[in-house]
């Protein structure tokens, strides 16, 4: 089944239907599953457009004394609504965070595609850094599993104060061949959701992060990512934490390393 799975998926990239191979990778859901007070938090809606005008959603959820922002690109399944759990430890760690829906997540329009992502990652830091400015501080992006890919894209064609990175991968055809190691599949989808090609231009510093029990996205390809990017850079394994449970499983020193990198990223 996964041999016959991969074959397909490498016959249609060939016939060049990316909208079959954005389908297997963009899992969206509209429903909120809960609200930011449900958490204790206090969010503004915030409203943007896309470059090629798609209407999208976001939330940004200040903290007392914070004048930087985290701008969060959040992985391939779910809203926004997914990550508040997180998002509400992130502020009691005292970080400031702009999180918003890719097109067809939540109440975002459109339909997602890995072009779309990366116009509204753009739409996401043009927001981010214009409320970082106004409040005297500066922008750092964090990329979780495919928010990863839209956050090293982003680094590569702006200048962030810093870029944090966890369990992410290099390319599509590094993933793929993970699971359907098939020949010529990793040749033929390594320029799409290509990180490892990007990362050379990356020029702020580096917060890498990845459990060393990842099931979803291998140890080794955040380790392989993690070689590509110049310094300044710092690779931290999550001993003992999987795909979906870093922030758990890292517990009070995960959130305390996040906001020691938020507020100094050359010093950490």
């Amino acid at each position: 089944m996964k041999a016959a799975l991969g074959l397909l998926m490498m016959g249609l990239s060939l016939l060049g239907c990316d909208g079959f191979i954005d389908r297997q990778i963009f899992f969206p859901e509209k429903d909120y599953y809960a609200q930011p007070g449900d958490f204790g938090l206090s969010a503004q809606d915030v409203w943007l457009d896309a470059g090629d005008g798609v209407r999208l959603h976001g939330w940004y959820i200040p903290a007392p004394g914070a004048a930087d922002v985290v701008l969060f690109c959040h992985g391939n399944a779910g809203n926004i609504s997914h990550r508040l759990e997180n998002l509400a430890l992130m502020h009691r760690a005292g970080m400031a965070v702009f999180i918003f829906d890719y097109r067809g997540y939540g109440q975002s329009q459109g339909k997602p595609s890995e072009q779309g992502m990366y116009l509204d990652a753009e739409a996401a830091w043009r927001w981010a850094q214009g409320q970082a400015q106004s409040q005297g501080g500066q922008v750092v992006i964090f990329g979780r599993s495919l928010g990863g890919v839209a956050a090293t894209y982003l680094a590569s064609r702006q200048r962030p104060a810093g870029l944090i990175l966890e369990s992410t991968f290099t390319n599509l055809g590094a993933m793929a061949k993970s699971f359907f190691p098939l020949p010529g599949l990793e040749g033929w989808l390594k320029g799409r959701f290509n990180s490892l090609g990007r990362a050379p231009r990356v020029s702020c510093p580096v917060l890498m992060l990845h459990g060393d029990a990842d099931d979803i996205v291998p140890y080794r390809l955040g380790r392989e990512l993690f070689e590509a990017l110049p310094q300044p850079k710092r690779f931290i394994t999550l001993r003992g934490a999987g795909h979906n449970d870093t922030y758990v499983v890292g517990g009070t020193a995960y959130f305390s390393r996040l906001e020691k990198f938020v507020n100094n990223p050359l010093e950490s």
